[in-house]
């Protein structure tokens, strides 16, 4: 059976540059693996099929004569002793597949390749970052402050200098993988790539690991930290300390430790931002005569406030300059005053009589929220009746 032209296998022209031909390769590789067509017998043998054309297409010497004799380049014959390198196109499997291995399975492997000709996995490895959660008051976080808190973290090892080797000698090189971090191994056509199992993927190896990390680089540690609280904070406001999380391995650098700030709830005020809200209540003969009031602020001080005559429940009223400070400037919010107009209870006898005089005593413009509302039931009621 006569072979299939090799830019007809890859669906390509022949002018195709070896940018295109290894993308159409690509694409081929993907659509017919015999592990994605399990129901399709003939994967394997057009999957061959296909990388046997690239291997001749991605060798200038190979593609010049494929394109000059055909696959007659190949059989022995044609062009004397200049063919080709290496025989017939298809003779080398793995060396074509290989040139797409990272860009097929590069998601398998997770990224871990070294760069440049096998420089392998770093060795050093960065530490964990922290989180550490901080309740704060609200007073605290009007005033800002600083706080020493305790942190439960892993720090490099004295001992052996964060190396992991008794005496801080330095780690030798595994032998399995060469210092690469992983192993390749050949399972018929299909090239697999693993962590190597003698160094876990460090590419290296410790004779005589320190007895006080155990080899680790790395040992468990509470650590006190001074740290600054800005005024102005809020739930969720994060403070990075840099350097300041978990050691790295084997020498690697620090991570970083996140403060995430908590504000607590407050009995005297609600925080919207940067603005407070206070609820007071007044008595009713001080909501309906008006009069001075004081209120506190958050700074710890007073607020003296003038309720007009009359004044309802959900009244508000602003002292300026008397909330949060904004984090990092900007400013400073207001503070508002809910009135809440309560009514007595617990009246003595003569109590009752002053308030029965002083109902009897009432007009209709003394009640004007009432007086509405009843005037609207009763176009509802005769509306009903209609």
């Amino acid at each position: 059976m006569s072979k299939r032209d090799y830019y007809e296998v890859l669906g390509i022209s022949k002018g195709a540059s070896a940018d295109e031909i290894k993308k159409a390769f690509r694409k081929k590789a993907k659509e017919l693996h015999p592990d994605r067509n399990s129901d399709n017998p003939n994967a394997e043998a057009q999957f061959k099929e296909a990388n046997e054309a690239y291997d001749c297409l991605k060798d200038a010497e190979k593609k010049a004569a494929y394109d000059r004799y055909g696959h007659a380049a190949f059989e022995g014959g044609m062009g004397g002793g200049g063919g080709p390198r290496g025989g017939h196109p298809g003779g080398d499997f793995s060396s074509a597949f290989s040139d797409v291995f990272d860009d097929l399975f590069g998601d398998f492997m997770g990224g871990q390749r070294g760069g440049g000709g096998g420089g392998g996995r770093q060795r050093a490895t960065r530490g964990a970052d922290l989180r550490y959660n901080l309740r704060v008051s609200l007073e605290d976080a009007f005033r800002g402050l600083q706080k020493t808190i305790n942190v439960p973290t892993t720090v490099s090892c004295t001992a052996c200098d964060g190396t992991g080797a008794e005496g801080g000698a330095e780690p030798t090189t595994c032998p399995t993988c060469n210092g690469m971090g992983k192993v390749r191994a050949q399972q018929g056509f299909f090239t697999v790539e693993r962590t190597c199992p003698t160094c876990n993927g460090l590419g290296q190896m410790i004779k005589n690991p320190c007895k006080v990390c155990h080899g680790h680089g790395r040992v468990e540690k509470d650590r006190s930290l001074s740290v600054n609280i800005p005024a102005g904070v809020e739930t969720g406001t994060r403070i990075r300390l840099a350097g300041e999380g978990e050691a790295g391995l084997r020498g690697g650098p620090p991570g970083d430790l996140y403060i995430f700030i908590e504000v607590a709830s407050h009995e005297l005020f609600e925080r919207e931002s940067t603005n407070l809200y206070c609820r007071v209540p007044v008595s009713m003969a001080k909501a309906a005569l008006g009069g001075a009031i004081e209120v506190p602020t958050i700074d710890g001080g007073r607020g003296r406030v003038q309720i007009p005559e009359g004044s309802q429940s959900g009244r508000q009223m602003r002292l300026r300059g008397k909330g949060m400070p904004a984090l990092r400037g900007g400013g400073v919010g207001d503070m508002f005053i809910e009135l809440a107009v309560e009514t007595p209870v617990n009246l003595t006898t003569r109590q009752k009589e002053i308030l029965k005089e002083f109902e009897d005593l009432s007009e209709e413009n003394n009640n004007p929220e009432s007086r509405s509302f009843f005037s609207s039931v009763k176009g509802f009621w005769d509306g009903m009746k209609g």
